[in-house]
């Protein structure tokens, strides 16, 4: 190989650095030398280190270079840099610590450094004041664990990691305690660090912390806003794509390269957005899942709470996080109910949000005396006709979500009262109390009032009305029952099979000629079931309640016979011998069948039918997830007081008897003849080039006009 002139060395780094790359042990002397230098430059340096030295700038970038080439002669290079930035990282010039950090990070990439300590070393250059330092250094940080972490998680490295930011949160620093919150929310929400223990972390020191921006990034953290942000927001390929608008507009107008390539895009828009729909959707556990000790957090939240002088958005948030957790955890934190109910006023702002928390912070093992104050208080200062139509359904909505959650809480008189809102003449109010009255009938159908409580269905008599604290526990699949019409199930009461079959699977087949014969069965009832639909037009409600009458007729007509009173006894008891027989015989069939895919849809069909009744046509669907939707709350149903048509009536009306929109020239007579000054306004230009080419100048009688009628307008003016 051939060398260059030394001479010429020293002064060109570059062409150096590509030499030693390319033949290391031929110019390990120039090396030595501008290492030496290095050292030379960097004692003189540490004198004055708020000053910027271009030599060592340039010198300490050539050896992080080409440092894999000479590892032993570099093995103190790191350890010098990690000094400086330790020693004067708050008064080193910022080129030059920016300089030094990103040799630093040159030489982890190459793994000259260990991981910890330069990790360590970039968490305490957190407290520079440099925002472009800090967000690098967060960049470099989140990317260099994901990085170590991608093949296999190194549990030694990120326990030191995670005691490390341990205390970093707990720094005196702000920004540094922010930017180390910053760090471990990104690397759990890149499922990194998703552990119990950095949830913990951020449970017990970042949501007690005195640094307001810790407080609310972690608050934040447990409720998910960035999350719910991104679905609110919706990107452009969650949007939905008019594929076929789009061909059709590009048939009918002309073919430009640009719109074919915007077609295309769309193309491809819509094909990513089909195999995005055919995904199994992706659930993540929430950080509030994974709280050791969530009762001590939910106390100190609600401690902090009381003694904060924070903005009310923050202390909002302190509400929806100790809502979340009463709710998840099934949590008692008494002292919440009464605190909230401060804020249930209308004139109260985010009164929406203070409903949503108290109604996440309701469940079935809160007691029925706590909550009943919270629902009181809505019912009167919300549900009252002195309010608006729209803060009256807010209340019975807000009422619902509660009672969804904690049935017990609604009293009897107060159930009733809200119930004959049913019959409200704003739609809006009708709507929400009849979605109250839906509720109770499936939870508590005795606190209704008799002509309320409608049909009863399949389902509903099925259902145990639980008590406080009562746990309902299947020992079956729901619904088995529906497979028992074309199975060959075994006799429980005859001990014959399982003698023979003991310690052996039981085969049970399907019956084709019975499967017919229930299938027609099944079709005959449900001609006949529709032939009634057919006939009955009227409205649910008002069939339900025709259905109570001719109920309660035929109790009196029961009652003052008592032959049939006794045969309604025999009936009843024969009935609950039958449904007790099939119940053991879908246990059974349970127990020695593996159920498949079909069999869950007959079974869910099923369920389904045991909801209905012939008044009411669907099923009621009660969400209750485990976050309640500010969109439940707030759903008003309203109707248009203008469509189309009567709104173009309107504006036609107001249109009559009004002068004409538009400019207004000054002529007294509007019939008279306009001026060649005016007429040359409304010219084609065609007429007018010609005139234009050869009066390029004004003439002086034009400029005495045209200053004359200036001076009239400035004295106008005045």
């Amino acid at each position: 190989m051939v060398r260059v002139n030394n001479n010429q060395l020293p002064e060109n780094l570059p062409q150096l650095q590509n030499l030693i790359k390319r033949d290391p042990e031929s110019y390990s002397d120039e090396f030595h030398i501008q290492y030496q230098h290095f050292l030379s430059l960097l004692g003189v340096f540490a004198l004055n280190p708020s000053e910027e030295n271009k030599s060592l700038d340039d010198i300490v970038m050539f050896i992080a270079q080409v440092a894999q080439c000479y590892p032993e002669v570099c093995k103190e290079f790191p350890v010098h840099l990690a000094d400086q930035l330790r020693n004067y990282a708050t008064v080193l010039d910022p080129a030059m610590r920016n300089c030094f950090v990103k040799a630093l990070i040159l030489l982890r990439n190459k793994n000259l450094v260990p991981a910890l300590d330069i990790l360590e070393l970039f968490f305490q250059l957190l407290r520079c004041q440099d925002k472009n330092l800090r967000t690098f250094l967060q960049t470099h940080i989140v990317t260099d664990i994901k990085n170590m972490n991608a093949k296999h998680k190194d549990m030694k490295l990120n326990s030191s990691l995670q005691n490390f930011m341990y205390s970093m949160l707990k720094d005196a620093n702000p920004k540094a305690a922010k930017m180390s919150a910053d760090i471990m929310i990104e690397l759990y929400k890149k499922n990194i660090w998703n552990d119990p223990k950095t949830v913990n972390v951020i449970a017990t020191v970042g949501c007690f912390s005195k640094v307001t921006k810790v407080l609310v990034t972690s608050l934040k953290f447990f409720l998910g806003h960035d999350e719910e942000d991104e679905e609110g927001s919706g990107s452009d390929s969650e949007k939905e794509i008019d594929l076929k608008g789009a061909i059709m507009a590009n048939r009918v107008t002309k073919k430009t390269k640009k719109r074919q390539k915007q077609l295309q895009q769309i193309k491809k828009q819509a094909v990513k957005a089909q195999k995005k729909k055919k995904n199994a959707p992706a659930f993540n556990f929430s950080g509030i899942h994974l709280i050791h000790n969530p009762q001590g957090m939910a106390e100190g939240l609600f401690k902090q709470l009381q003694g904060s002088n924070e903005r009310f958005e923050v202390k909002l948030m302190h509400l929806d996080v100790i809502s979340r957790l009463i709710g998840i955890h099934e949590l008692f934190l008494f002292g919440y109910y009464p605190y909230i109910t401060r804020f249930l006023q209308p004139h109260q702002r985010q009164v929406t949000r203070v409903m949503q928390f108290a109604a996440q912070a309701s469940h079935e093992l809160v007691p029925g005396d706590i909550v009943e104050p919270i629902l009181k208080t809505i019912a009167n200062n919300f549900i009252t006709e002195r309010n608006s139509s729209d803060v009256m359904a807010i209340g019975l909505n807000a009422t619902r979500e509660i009672c969804m959650r904690c049935p017990l809480a609604m009293g009897q008189d107060l159930l009733q009262d809200l119930a004959m809102y049913k019959t409200y003449k704003e739609k809006s109010v009708m709507m929400a109390a009849r979605s109250l009255i839906s509720l109770y009938r499936e939870q508590l159908p005795a606190l209704l009032h008799k002509k309320d409580r409608g049909r009863q269905t399949e389902a509903q008599a099925e259902r145990k009305v639980r008590a406080y604290g009562e746990r309902e526990v299947h020992d079956t699949v729901l619904g088995a029952e529906a497979l028992l019409k074309n199975s060959k199930t075994i006799d429980i009461d005859s001990d014959e099979d399982t003698d023979s079959n003991d310690g052996e699977w039981v085969k049970v087949d399907h019956s084709d000629n019975e499967g017919v014969a229930n299938q027609d069965e099944d079709d005959d009832d449900e001609s006949e079931d529709d032939d009634d639909d057919d006939g009955d037009e009227e409205d649910g409600e008002d069939g339900e309640e025709e259905n109570d009458d001719e109920e309660s007729d035929s109790d009196g007509a029961a009652e003052s016979d008592p032959e049939s009173s006794t045969s309604k006894e025999k009936k009843n008891k024969s009935l609950e011998v039958k449904m007790l027989n099939q119940k053991e015989a879908a246990q059974e069939l349970a127990l020695t069948r593996i159920f498949t895919d079909e069999d869950f849809k007959r079974i869910n069909a099923a369920n389904l039918k045991k909801t209905v009744t012939n008044a009411r046509k669907r099923p009621l669907e009660q969400d209750r997830s485990e976050f309640v939707k500010l969109n439940n709350i707030e759903m008003i149903y309203k109707k248009r007081k203008h469509d189309k048509d009567s709104r173009l009536e309107t504006v036609q009306a107001g249109r009559q008897d009004r002068e004409r929109f538009g400019w207004k020239d000054g002529r007294v007579n509007e019939h008279c003849s306009k001026t060649n000054k005016e007429k040359r306004k409304t010219k084609n230009f065609g007429m007018l080039r010609h005139k234009a080419r050869s009066k390029v100048k004004k003439s002086f009688r034009d400029k005495q006009m045209a200053l004359r009628k200036h001076l009239l307008h400035q004295k106008k003016m005045k």
